[in-house]
């Protein structure tokens, strides 16, 4: 039997806890994939699974099998990574979570990261939450905030901020806002996240000022948000990556230039192992380097353009 893909089908079998599901990512029949755990099973002379008609749990034996057949595995991935055909070229697939602002900002230099790297394979997959990055086979994952997981390594990349924006269409019918408080008049766009998505903090000359908006209008999609503030409905609270460009352009204002709204530290996350792919490793570095320039152009106010600031009536 072919032990590296045994071994690996029945980590994702662990992983996913579904023979059924493993059988749909690789496209192929939950027979074949119960026979190839079955037939490690034999190899070893062990029985790895406790089966029942509603889940399966692992052995003793196929406990200790997962440890040791991971190890092996990323030694696998080393080896080839450093022996293979393209000898020391970053080769094989990447599988990125991260969110759809950021998807969109950085589509453009993943294809030069491709370029420079032909035996490279890159797969973003578009989340707002990436949560659990062994279950989704993530290699790497960009995140918004502190992570509880400590069994993740995070990488801090840069502190991103936010600020209220509207178009001008908006801004001609309804004016704009000179303290947080004015909010309270607007209607704003609400980027749905949870129980504090209403709630804007910001801090400015008077110190911490602390504004329950409402709106009709809300989306879990930052781009979503962003659409709706470009069609003029209302006042959306949006991280600067998102608005840079239609800032620059003119198609958006950065309101209340006097007061800073929340900001939040970005971090690169990845499972804590000895031996870190190498294509995996460049993917990595990539993003630390994107994050440092965006920082660097984020904090040079000429990036904003004449188009932040102030909305002149």
């Amino acid at each position: 039997m072919d032990l590296i893909s045994g071994l690996h089908t029945f980590i994702r079998v662990v992983e996913t806890g579904s023979f059924s599901a493993v059988a749909r990512e690789g496209n192929s029949s939950q027979s074949a994939v119960t026979r190839q755990v079955a037939q490690l099973e034999e190899h070893f002379g062990v029985r790895l699974f406790h089966r029942t008609t509603r889940k399966i749990s692992l052995t003793d034996e196929g406990q200790d099998l997962v440890t040791r057949a991971r190890h092996l595995l990323e030694e696998a991935e080393d080896l080839e990574d450093t022996f293979g055909k393209n000898g020391g070229s970053p080769t094989g697939l990447v599988r990125v979570g991260i969110q759809m602002g950021a998807a969109i900002l950085l589509v453009a230099d993943f294809a030069a990261l491709l370029h420079r790297h032909p035996g490279l394979a890159v797969e973003l997959v578009v989340s707002e939450h990436a949560d659990d990055l062994v279950a989704e086979r993530l290699d790497v994952a960009l995140r918004f905030g502190s992570s509880g997981d400590t069994s993740l390594v995070a990488r801090a990349l840069a502190t991103v901020g936010s600020a209220p924006v509207a178009a001008p269409a908006y801004l001609e019918r309804h004016g704009a806002p000179e303290h947080p408080i004015d909010l309270l008049n607007h209607t704003c766009i609400i980027h749905a996240m949870g129980a504090d998505s209403t709630h804007w903090s910001f801090s400015g000359p008077d110190g911490a000022v602390e504004v329950e908006v409402t709106g009709s209008f809300r989306s879990n999609n930052n781009l979503v948000v962003r659409q709706a503030a470009l069609a003029g409905y209302g006042i959306a609270l949006l991280g600067d990556p998102m608005t840079l460009t239609e800032i620059r352009a003119g198609r958006l204002y950065r309101l209340l230039p006097n007061y800073t709204a929340r900001r939040r530290q970005a971090f690169v996350v990845y499972p804590s192992r000895r031996h870190l792919a190498q294509r995996t490793r460049v993917v990595i570095d990539f993003l630390i380097n994107e994050f440092r320039e965006l920082d660097a152009r984020l904090r040079d106010g000429r990036e904003w353009g004449e188009n932040d600031a102030t909305w002149l009536v």
